[in-house]
This record gives C-alpha cells, sequence and structure tokens, in this order.
C-alpha cells in the first residue's frame, strides 16, 4: 500500500497537452463546443432592466462601453454555451458610491440581479450562492476576480448597479479555467459524425457527441481548484480549494457543482474521455485520490474525495476498482497498477466480506449510498452487477501481475455471484431483474448494468431486457423506478449500451432523441453541455433518496455522468472497442441501428483506431484503420460472402467474423 500522504511525489508535472495527434479535419469539426482560445466574450444581449445606455457595446462584436444610471439597472449577458473561469471587467468612469454586483447561472429560468442559483448549499441552512459584490468604492480600472470567486459554469452572467451614481464599464471576458494542461482545447484526438435521417435534426447524433466531448471537458479541472464545501458566505462559492493528495488535472463530477471527485460518474466520463481527447491523466490522478481515501480500519474507499469526503457507497468502491481497470486498459499503465494494487485487494476485500451464503453482496445500510435512488441496501442487483464486474476486472489485472491464484479465485467468486444473481433475482415473468430479493420493484439499473457488464446467461435475457426498460420510457426519457419522478442520464448511459449490446441499435437511438435530444433542445439548459437529471414534465428537480426535491436551481447543466451517447456512438454505432491494453487487440463490430453511414475513431499510445462504412444500394462498405502490430476482429452485420482488401472470403451461416492484422483494410459485403 503506498504511502497516501506521498502520494503528491507520483505525479509529473505536466504542462501543455501531448497527443500523438489531432483527428483529422471534416465537417465535424463544426459541432466542436470548445472555443478556440481560453478567451471568451459574451455573444449576446438577454435583456435589459432599467437605465443601460450602449448595453450592447458589451457584447463580442463590440468594444465600446455601457452606462449605468440607476439604483437596480441591470445587463443580462449570454456568453451562447457553457463557459466557466475568471472574469474580468474594466471600470471606466465610476463616482464614490458607485457599486456593482454579478450573479451567474447555467439556465435562463433562474436568471437574477439578487441571487444567483443555488447551486451550493451549506447545510443545514441551505443558502444559495447569492451574488458577488464588486469592492467598494469600485477601483479604477480593470477588476479580475481571484481563482476562489471563479464561476466553475455559467452561460447567463447579470450585472447590476447598486447605486443611483453612473458608472461606466467596458471589456467583459472569461479566462477559461477547465483543462488546464491544454494549450488547443479544440485540439481533439478523436472524432465522431453521421448524419441521423431518422430524427428532425440529422446532425443530432454528431452535435451530441461533441456534447458530450464538451461536457467532459468543462469538468476537468486543476487539482486545487475544487469547490469549497460547506459554502462560504456572504459570497457563496469559492472554487480554489484542494481536490485530492496530487499535482495536476482531475475529473470531477460537473463544471458548477460539485467539482469534486465521484467514482460512479467517471463510470461514464473517463470512457468520453478516451474516445474525444485521449487525455486519461484526469482519471488517473482522480483515481489516486480515491484509492489515497482507504479507511485504515476497514479498507473500505471513500464515495466521493475531498473536500466533499462522503462515505458509506458499496456501488462507488467498485466504481474505483472498475475505473483502475480501465484506465489500465486505455493506457496500458502498468506501474499505475503496481501501485494502487496494494489498496485495490484490501478493497475488493472489503467488498467480498459482504458476501453471504447466498452468494450475493449483502449490502448494509450504511454502504448503500449510490446516485441518488432509494432502496440499495440488502441484495440490491446495481451494486451486484458491479460487484460481479469488479471481480472479472480484478481477475484480468491479477492475471496480468502474474498471481494467476489470486485470479483464479477472483474468477470463482465472480462466477459464483453470476449464478446467485440470476438464481435470485431473475424475474421470469417480468422477463427483468427483480431489485432486491424482497422486492417486486424492477430496476433500471440493475438491469441495464446487468447487460453492460455480462452478468446475464444468454442473448434471450438481454432482449427481454433490452424491451422491458422501453416501458419505463416517456417522451423525454425513462422514468426511474428506483427514485420517484426523475429521468436520470447516468443509468440512461448504461441503458444506452444495454439496448446496443441486444442488437436493439434503432432503439438506442430512440432513447438519445428522446432523453438527450431534450438535453440539447430546451431553452432550460445550455444547448451545449448536458444535464445531470430532469422530471419526467422536463423541469429541473432532481428528488434526493431523502424523498424531497431539490431546488430546481441546484441541477447541473454540465454533468460528465450524462456523456454516456458519446462513448456509446464510438463503441457502437462506430462498433470500436479496445480488447487488450492501448489496443493491441481490438474489435469492430458496427450496430447499424437506422443510419446510412457513419465515420470517426480514437487515439492510444499505440496511434490511430479509425472506422468509416456505408450502405448503399444493399452493399454495406467498411473502411478500418488501426496500428501496426496490433490484430482485430471484424464482425460484419450480414451472413454473405466477405470481400477483404478486394479477395472474396466465403460467409457463414451467422454473422462472419474477419480477423486482420493492423493496418488500413476495405471490407465489403452484400446485405
Amino acid at each position: 500500500m503506498y504511502n497516501r500522504h506521498l502520494l503528491f511525489l507520483l505525479i509529473p508535472l505536466i504542462g501543455t497537452h501531448q497527443g500523438i495527434a489531432v483527428a483529422p479535419p471534416g465537417p465535424w469539426d463544426a459541432f466542436n463546443f470548445a472555443p478556440p482560445t481560453r478567451t471568451v466574450l459574451p455573444k449576446a444581449i438577454h435583456s435589459i432592466h432599467g437605465l443601460v445606455q450602449d448595453s450592447r457595446q458589451l457584447v463580442a462584436s463590440n468594444k465600446g462601453q455601457a452606462i449605468f444610471n440607476g439604483n437596480g439597472s441591470y445587463v443580462v449577458l449570454d456568453f451562447g454555451q457553457e463557459v466557466g473561469g475568471v472574469l474580468s471587467i474594466t471600470i471606466n468612469e465610476a463616482e464614490r458610491d458607485s457599486a456593482l454586483s454579478l450573479s451567474f447561472t447555467e439556465s435562463s429560468q433562474f436568471i437574477s440581479p439578487i441571487n444567483s442559483d443555488d447551486s451550493c448549499r451549506s447545510t443545514p441552512t441551505l443558502d444559495g450562492d447569492g451574488v458577488q459584490s464588486l469592492p467598494s468604492p469600485l477601483p479604477a480600472g480593470t477588476f479580475t476576480q481571484t481563482l476562489g470567486q471563479q464561476r466553475g459554469g455559467f452561460k447567463y452572467l447579470t450585472i447590476v448597479s447598486n447605486s443611483d451614481a453612473p458608472v461606466t464599464i467596458s471589456n467583459i471576458s472569461l479566462h477559461t479555467t477547465w483543462m488546464p494542461h491544454w494549450d488547443d482545447l479544440r485540439a481533439y484526438t478523436g472524432y465522431f459524425f453521421a448524419h441521423d435521417p431518422g430524427f428532425h435534426d440529422t446532425d443530432f447524433l454528431t452535435r451530441l457527441w461533441y456534447a458530450g466531448a464538451f461536457t467532459v471537458q468543462t469538468n476537468t479541472i486543476d487539482s486545487h481548484q475544487a469547490r469549497q464545501q460547506p459554502c462560504p458566505t456572504p459570497q457563496g462559492w469559492f472554487n480554489n480549494v484542494s481536490g485530492g493528495p496530487v499535482v495536476g488535472p482531475i475529473l470531477v463530477d460537473a463544471a458548477k457543482r460539485d467539482r469534486n471527485i465521484w467514482p460512479g460518474d467517471m463510470g461514464i466520463s473517463s470512457h468520453t474521455e478516451l474516445v474525444a481527447l485521449n487525455d486519461l491523466l484526469p482519471s488517473k490522478n482522480s483515481l489516486l485520490v480515491m484509492f489515497s481515501t482507504q479507511d485504515p480500519v476497514t479498507d473500505s474507499l471513500q464515495y466521493s474525495g475531498p473536500p466533499f469526503n462522503a462515505v458509506g457507497s458499496d456501488t462507488y468502491i467498485c466504481w474505483s476498482l472498475i475505473g483502475a481497470h480501465n484506465y489500465y486498459l486505455y493506457t496500458g499503465d502498468l506501474d499505475f497498477v503496481k501501485t494502487v494494487w496494494g489498496n485495490f485487494t484490501k478493497a475488493l476485500s472489503f467488498m467480498e466480506s459482504q458476501v453471504d451464503a447466498t452468494g450475493l453482496v449483502n449490502v448494509p445500510e450504511a454502504f448503500s449510498k449510490d446516485w441518488g435512488r432509494v432502496g440499495g441496501q440488502g441484495y440490491n442487483s446495481a451494486a451486484n452487477a458491479v460487484m460481479y464486474r469488479a471481480l472479472v476486472i480484478a481477475a484480468d489485472l491479477a492475471s496480468i501481475l502474474g498471481d494467476d491464484r489470486l485470479s483464479a479465485a477472483y474468477s470463482a467468486n465472480a462466477t459464483a455471484i453470476k449464478l446467485a444473481y440470476n438464481n435470485i433475482l431473475w424475474d421470469n415473468s417480468a422477463g427483468m431483474f427483480r431489485d432486491n430479493d424482497t422486492s417486486t420493484l424492477i430496476p433500471q439499473d440493475g438491469n441495464a448494468l446487468a447487460v453492460l457488464f455480462n452478468v446475464t446467461n444468454t442473448d434471450a435475457q438481454n432482449q427481454a431486457i433490452s424491451q422491458g426498460l422501453t416501458k419505463f420510457w416517456t417522451d423525454i426519457g425513462p422514468l426511474s423506478p428506483e427514485l420517484d419522478d426523475t429521468i436520470i442520464p447516468f443509468i440512461g448511459g448504461f441503458e444506452l449500451q444495454a439496448h446496443f449490446i441486444a442488437g436493439q441499435g434503432e432503439r438506442a437511438l430512440d432513447l438519445m432523441h428522446r432523453e438527450w435530444g431534450y438535453m440539447l433542445s430546451t431553452d432550460l439548459s445550455t444547448h451545449s453541455s448536458l444535464l445531470e437529471g430532469f422530471t419526467a414534465n422536463g423541469s429541473l428537480g432532481y428528488r434526493s433518496a431523502a424523498g424531497y426535491h431539490f431546488d430546481h436551481s441546484f441541477t447541473s447543466h454540465s454533468h460528465g455522468w450524462a456523456t454516456g451517447p458519446t462513448p456509446a456512438l464510438t463503441f457502437f454505432v462506430l462498433g470500436l472497442t479496445l480488447t487488450s491494453a492501448q489496443g493491441a487487440t481490438w474489435s469492430v463490430a458496427p450496430v447499424l441501428s437506422g443510419l446510412n453511414a457513419a465515420e470517426g475513431g480514437f487515439e492510444t499510445g499505440l496511434g490511430w483506431f479509425g472506422v468509416k462504412w456505408s450502405t448503399r444500394q444493399g452493399v454495406f462498405t467498411l473502411t478500418i484503420e488501426a496500428p501496426q502490430g496490433t490484430q482485430g476482429s471484424v464482425r460484419m452485420p450480414g451472413t454473405r460472402t466477405i470481400q477483404v482488401d478486394g479477395k472474396a472470403r466465403p460467409g457463414a451461416s451467422a454473422s462472419p467474423i474477419v480477423e486482420l492484422a493492423g493496418g488500413r483494410h476495405t471490407l465489403v459485403q452484400n446485405l
């Protein structure tokens, strides 16, 4: 077990993004939400109240001055999309008793001259963020926020005069602070492009892929720019506290709130990090933080990193373990595995201590917390699904480290959980898994995760679960049975993958159209980043496990756990996945999903992996590019004869698989 107090010594200082290559240019670049420079300017005037002269001089296209006359006069500036960082304003002229204050919001619903949205709460007062008042008297020249005063995520800035004395301002600008180790925020190493003929916005899938990538960028912050807990007063936010004992970037849950490491969220966002950015350093740092939280008595891990330091979640302990394997798969960083292996095995032993004679984890009440759902204790299906996955990946890592005996033990324990899961929790009449052995509730999370992590025994089960999950659907997404009146994109991202695994690609796209189509179209949000959650009527409420709704303004509008479509489109529509570290072996198995064509890819330390396919007049054409020295398998969508690089290969009674070496290959098949 490594010394948590010396952890910072393990992390190199990273100054700039050092990607192997930038994704090729193309029409997809028009959908990249990342700004071309770190300095961003307001794009439009949303609204004006009172006496504000020449307010349009404050937007990007103008360089002049605006004059406020009158107490309570204000202007609302629209930055056009999610932004975050340190704000600067030039005070050109101000009388001694002039006064200005600033308020921020991600949603137009909460624009206010007297309060920011309630994105932070100090227990037990539940105070909101409030406003930031500029120093009095107003300083001549440029006023710039400190790092602590920076606003992590917002779209609208309200500037209000708090006196009758006139004040003249100009040069509103924001220095972007997320992705601190990148010089070029648009230098994505991966891309995705597809037309979506089944949706009114034919560019929707491409736009959605990039919205997910951008969301994860805004969730990548310097380790010393986390959000203070509890919130300070009178200004209700402070964003320069430690997010853990590491140096460099960390991957947190959201831009605005909580700005804290949550390993469950990384079960989605770290995959987005790979396919769009090939930058797993934030994930690595965040995982090191989580392993540093190990309790010296129980060997359990925390539910979140500092400064929140939440405890009591078996599922999130498993997500830290799963995250370690994901990181190794994408980077081949065996030194990282060796560094955390002592902590990893102890945390897994803590989890195994909860497996009883049934073969399942019996989650104690004290460790039943999860993404906000109720009923996480006992033989909870979601907890046992992630535990099964944790054992499977632990067996793989133990084998890689040369400990075959431990690997075999983990494999045997995984097999026992899978057997018990199917024997105890499967409801044959429903064709789905129950939430618990004592419950009739059919969950979204336990069923989606069972398919995703191969806890099912047959394809028929996968098909039944895929169909059954649609019973929860509304026009704007699945209403989770585990949490009243909540549509939760975190679990929706796992459900998407379950539909693809079941071969129901069109169903998966239908879910994207409903749930993520709403997120990107509603005027309640940013049109650029993805929501934490919402209710059946589309409002921004998010019900807690305690049974009450958070104030709607509490909802995060740039939340990494909502980015599931980004990796899902790459892994399933393109069909491109890694099957061993960095892609030494890989797989391509496109799920056509009713589309006519798709293309894209990503890089790892071995190089570029790309896929481009199309269907025209009954002919499927697939072009693959993979690094030399790698090996891959390709599953074609039909059963007829395949041509590989101009040479025919016989078909098969089932979808044929072609084994290929790295390089560039073109495969053709009549459908």
